[in-house]
């Protein structure tokens, strides 16, 4: 929060036991503050680029540093998404279902596209996409004449199938 209007209280609001288990097992832990009363918050977080997304009963999936803020009323869940060649075998991302929105924040303007026909996606540029979408993780190991010492010229991808309306979210940046 860097300011707000109104009468707004804020509290911390815990994730329990089980959430700190899985959020710190995953990656996918999210520090969170209640925001209530009438008022205007305005949020920021080192100058990101920041995206309401309105969720209508669909779904979305956001790796949990990219999420700024969301509705309570919206359903949460962590996601396991499985590949072969990966150390551990999967990746993981938060799923938010339901009505409401979910503001996501990026490093530079993203590209949003639709999935049709399969697209493939750097995962550590990934941001979001419709949980709708089949996901597949996998790494390629590709020998480069410009690779250096301590880098083997590995990258790791996500690939997206889907129906019309499925879309992804990339940012001009790699985490």
């Amino acid at each position: 929060m860097v300011l707000y209007q109104g009468k707004v209280d804020f509290s911390y609001k815990g994730a329990g036991v089980k959430g700190r288990i899985v959020g710190n097992a995953t990656g996918q832990e999210l520090q969170l503050m209640r925001c209530t009363g009438k008022g205007q918050v305005f949020l920021a977080e080192d100058e990101a680029h920041l995206h309401p997304i309105e969720l209508q009963g669909d779904a979305i999936c956001v790796s949990a540093e990219s999420v700024l803020a969301f509705d309570e009323s919206l359903q949460r869940e962590v996601r396991r998404i499985d590949g072969h060649g990966l150390p551990g075998g999967s990746l993981f991302t938060m799923q938010f279902q339901g009505t409401g929105t979910v503001i996501v924040k990026t490093h530079g303007t993203p590209v949003v596209l639709p999935v049709t026909p399969t697209t493939f996606a750097d995962a550590n540029a990934v941001v979001a996409w419709s949980a709708a979408s089949q996901v597949v993780l996998s790494s390629q190991v590709r020998l480069r004449r410009n690779a250096y010492p301590g880098h083997s010229g590995e990258s790791v991808n996500l690939q997206f199938r889907g129906a019309p309306g499925n879309f992804i979210v990339v940012q001009p940046y790699e985490i």
